[in-house]
């Protein structure tokens, strides 16, 4: 599985970003997906996760009630939708899949894509 991140950029604190996430393969509906982000300095952190069929997700503390994860399988594409976006919130985002259920730590996941960079302006 290949992994493609993209829509990051610069937002004023409160504002919104939709990033998102291209993959390759046939069975991408096998695959849980997971967002992560590293700030400067710091471990990679858990952001949200989606299940393959798409009915269930996951997500930080940090970020519950303002991000929204979704994907299409039809098309390949995984979105988290971020909102009320903090100046906490900056860093790059890196998507990662998989196979099976969903988890929250990096470790678990097998493929990455390149992050992209999210920086929100207070």
């Amino acid at each position: 599985v290949q992994l493609q991140a993209s829509g990051g950029g610069l937002v004023q604190a409160g504002g919104s970003l939709r990033l998102s996430c291209a993959a390759s393969g046939r069975t991408f509906s096998s695959y849980a997906m997971g967002w992560f982000c590293q700030a400067p300095g710091k471990e990679r952190e858990f952001v949200a996760t989606i299940s393959g069929s798409g009915l269930s997700a996951d997500y930080s503390e940090s970020v519950k009630g303002r991000f929204t994860i979704s994907r299409d399988n039809a098309e390949n594409m995984v979105y988290p939708q971020m909102n009320s976006l903090k100046p906490d919130d900056a860093a790059v985002y890196y998507c990662a899949a998989r196979r099976g259920s969903r988890r929250f730590g990096p470790n678990d996941y097998d493929y990455w894509g390149r992050g992209t960079q999210v920086t929100v302006s207070s």
